[in-house]
């Protein structure tokens, strides 16, 4: 629309400030962190703007484990990072077209995801109770199971279901388990709670707290079950 238009035009007049060496950059050119970059190239690319340069040091940080880390010294994919740079291409492939390095570089970044069925350690296979990026979760309440909107840069089980049912991996038995974890958590009255409030400054309070239902959770739920063909009855 004309005024989508409008505003994207101001937001790519924004720089970023501050003590940091990407103080100056337009707010599409990004910044340094692969989780950053890819939440800034994926609603670039929604709205068409054109953050190739971004995608192209997506594509350059890459780890040999399929993944990303906003960790440089790390030769291990993270579970929070892989799921921002993987929307990010997915979002450029659907609004630009498919391209082999970004669908193979896409494609194995899924592989990190399910390799792991979504919240396990691919070496035990047990599942990830804390997340080490941010010290969230516990035994009674899984890092990965807490559903939050807006995310931000974490990880959750409800944002990896979306994204691959957008990408059309629905099939993939090993997001069943995931799945099972997602009706399980539905409420009584059909919805799905806000389980935490992640920090971050929204332009509008969205009135949405820890232990009440959350629209957008529930939203996000009943659209991943419907892709997944699974009726969230």
């Amino acid at each position: 629309s004309a005024a989508a238009r409008r505003a994207i035009a101001r937001v790519e007049q924004v720089t970023f400030g501050g003590d940091v060496p990407w103080s100056g950059n337009r707010f599409f050119e990004g910044e340094t962190e692969h989780c950053i970059n890819g939440q800034i190239a994926a609603s670039g690319a929604y709205f068409g703007v054109n953050v190739r340069p971004l995608i192209e040091r997506l594509l350059a940080g890459q780890l040999s484990d399929g993944g990303w880390n906003c960790d440089s010294d790390s030769e291990h994919g993270s579970f929070n990072t892989t799921i921002c740079v993987l929307e990010a291409l997915l979002e450029y492939e659907m609004s630009f077209g498919g391209e082999a390095a970004i669908t193979m570089a896409r494609q194995a970044g899924e592989g990190y995801l399910l390799e792991r069925h979504l919240f396990c350690r691919k070496s035990t296979g047990d599942t990830i109770f804390v997340d080490r990026h941010d010290k969230r979760g516990s035994f009674a309440a899984p890092a990965f199971f807490q559903l939050a909107f807006p995310p931000w840069w974490h990880y959750n089980i409800l944002r990896a279901l979306d994204y691959f049912s957008r990408s059309a991996k629905t099939h993939d038995e090993r997001l069943h388990g995931a799945l099972a974890h997602l009706k399980s958590k539905r409420r009584t009255d059909g919805r799905w709670n806000q389980d935490i409030l992640h920090r971050g400054t929204m332009p509008v309070d969205l009135g949405e707290y820890p232990g009440e239902a959350g629209r957008w959770n529930t939203l996000q739920a009943m659209r991943v079950l419907s892709r997944f063909g699974k009726s969230p009855a």
